[in-house]
């Protein structure tokens, strides 16, 4: 496992919820260079003595690569680390491209994303037979751009769930266009931190939900979870377990 870089998704907070492949990965590795902004460092406590460590809230691209060009000439393994699941918000693109362009090799571990931790906190499943059985990640546009037809109005048209990331610091203009299509008693929830010790809860509708956040003195670290399937009332049952549908395994 030597002379390469492992992004590993660390999970949404509690230490539990870190992979197996995550924790050997940190275990062993001899540079560390982790997301400290947003990762709960008791992940990190079982990293070797003299593992170096860099916190990268305080760089930038061109410093992180640095740092895993050397460790790479040196024959170092090298743990980058990022909040829940990188493939999620974890600009781990623009880094697989510097390290393509200087022939490093390296792999990708998946984490437990904040997304499915808010689901597990609320105790809901976010596809629920014929209430939705679509899921749409999306964020709001702020410094970083988003296509048009990407827009939360224009998504939101699909009635779907949706989870919004980095939404909380403008939540009234999330909500404004949410409202476009969905009904104003849409529920809504919002999970600050969730799976950490701290982690807190806040349930409303769309009529109610920014003032609930605003008196919650949430501004940041929130999951936006939107529709029916947080109050679903009576639903259908899936077909999964329908003892009179048949499938391979069951006659």
């Amino acid at each position: 496992m030597k002379a390469k870089v492992i992004f590993v998704g660390a999970g949404p907070g509690d230490p539990e919820l870190l992979t197996i492949g995550g924790y050997r990965a940190i275990e062993k590795a001899d540079i560390i260079i982790y997301a400290g902004s947003l990762v709960n460092k008791e992940v990190l406590i079982h990293k070797k003595p003299d593992a170096e460590v860099h916190n990268s809230a305080y760089m930038d691209l061109n410093e992180i690569i640095a740092i895993m060009e050397k460790g790479i000439s040196e024959n170092k393994l090298i743990a980058r680390v990022h909040t829940g699941d990188p493939s999620i918000y974890g600009a781990i693109g623009e880094q697989i491209r510097e390290l393509k362009k200087r022939n490093i090799d390296y792999k990708i571990i998946p984490g437990v994303s904040s997304v499915f931790a808010s689901a597990a906190a609320l105790e809901t499943e976010l596809t629920l037979p014929e209430i939705s059985q679509t899921v749409i990640i999306t964020r709001p546009e702020g410094r970083t751009p988003k296509p048009k037809k990407e827009s939360l109005t224009s998504l939101a048209s699909h009635n779907v769930t949706m989870c919004i990331f980095l939404g909380i610091a403008m939540i009234d203009k999330v909500v404004e266009e949410l409202k476009e299509s969905y009904a104003d008693n849409t529920p809504v929830a919002v999970v600050k931190k969730a799976s950490w010790d701290d982690q807190l809860i806040i349930r409303g509708t769309l009529l109610d939900i920014a003032q609930k956040v605003k008196d919650a003195d949430i501004t940041k670290t929130g999951m936006i979870i939107v529709g029916d399937v947080l109050n679903p009332g009576d639903f259908k049952p899936s077909k999964l377990y329908d003892e009179h549908f048949k499938h391979e395994y069951r006659k």
